[in-house]
């Protein structure tokens, strides 16, 4: 499999990169950035693991190198303040991605070529991407809240001291200030919060305003993310590689889901090779609902302010 990253000299990119040939999964990797210097060091460097891990092939260069990708993973994009929501990336970063989409449609693609959106707000510019009209709108994905559910999982195992495998969560909605937590199927080892000792609303108002605020957090203390967000990439450039049928809470368009249709955002997705399979309707309290009604609200808002 052929993975592109547009965006790939920078920290994103360069961590989804290093992610993917660690996983082993990705044959070739190829990278595309403005600054086309970094775009190739990195390149190069991690052509130099390739004989200790799995012998991929890394390249790098223009628009060009595109044709024959498998997967399209988008990453570029300008950097979240700390104190700046995604979504006020918007009047920002869409200009640049429109510039990006125009020179992608100059690329032969393959009938098969899925997206992956990670630039930010992920659900913007996913669905930009959808109406660009590139590939089917199955075949665009966005990485959606497949981080925040990361870090939520995470902070979960933390608070209570268990194995973050064990714990099973779920963020919905959009990837940024409307996210909604499902409380309601949250597990640990399969035992209901309900039912740990130390679980109450308040434990679960500070786990969750520790998510909701975690991507400011790491940009103020180390500059930006990349680690994470490189692993989670990973998760669903792999599901789409491996067909394995993974269900992820990836940002895509909704069809009715919940009450929810005309706008991308992230519910429970089949992830395969051609994108999103199918879009699984969780069973939520009316209070995550009306949450995931609300959030979906506050994305038409705003693609309605730029007249998407």
């Amino acid at each position: 499999m052929k993975v592109s990253i547009i965006g790939g000299g920078g920290r994103v990119g360069s961590d989804a990169a290093y992610s993917l040939q660690l996983g082993g999964i990705v044959r070739e990797i190829a990278l595309l950035d403005a600054n086309a210097d970094m775009a190739a060091g990195e390149a190069l460097d991690l052509r130099h693991g390739a004989s200790l891990v799995g012998g991929q092939f890394f390249t790098s260069g223009d628009y060009g190198i595109l044709e024959g990708s498998d997967c399209i993973v988008i990453t570029a994009g300008l950097r979240r303040k700390p104190d700046e929501s995604r979504l006020d990336l918007i009047n920002r970063n869409v200009t640049l991605f429109k510039d990006i989409l125009e020179s992608v449609k100059g690329v032969k693609l393959k009938d098969s070529t899925t997206f992956c959106i990670v630039s930010n707000p992920v659900d913007i510019l996913t669905q930009l991407t959808v109406q660009a009209g590139l590939v089917p709108e199955h075949q665009v994905l966005g990485l959606g809240t497949v981080l925040d559910t990361a870090r939520f999982r995470s902070l979960i195992a933390d608070h209570f001291h268990v194995n973050a495998l064990d714990v099973k969560a779920l963020i919905l909605g959009e990837h940024g200030d409307s996210m909604v937590p499902i409380w309601s199927s949250a597990t640990v080892g399969g035992v209901p919060m309900s039912s740990i000792p130390g679980w109450g609303s308040g434990t679960a108002d500070e786990i969750f305003a520790a998510t909701r605020t975690s991507g400011a957090e790491v940009i103020r203390q180390k500059g930006g993310a990349g680690r994470a967000v490189g692993i989670s990439i990973k998760e669903v450039v792999e599901a789409i590689a491996l067909d394995n049928g993974r269900v992820l809470p990836v940002s895509a368009m909704q069809k009715g889901a919940l009450g929810v249709s005309g706008v991308c955002y992230s519910m429970p997705t089949v992830v395969g090779r051609l994108g999103a399979s199918s879009i699984w309707e969780p069973s939520v309290t009316d209070a995550e609902k009306e949450g995931l009604h609300k959030s979906a609200q506050a994305l038409k808002d705003t693609l309605a302010q730029i007249g998407a």
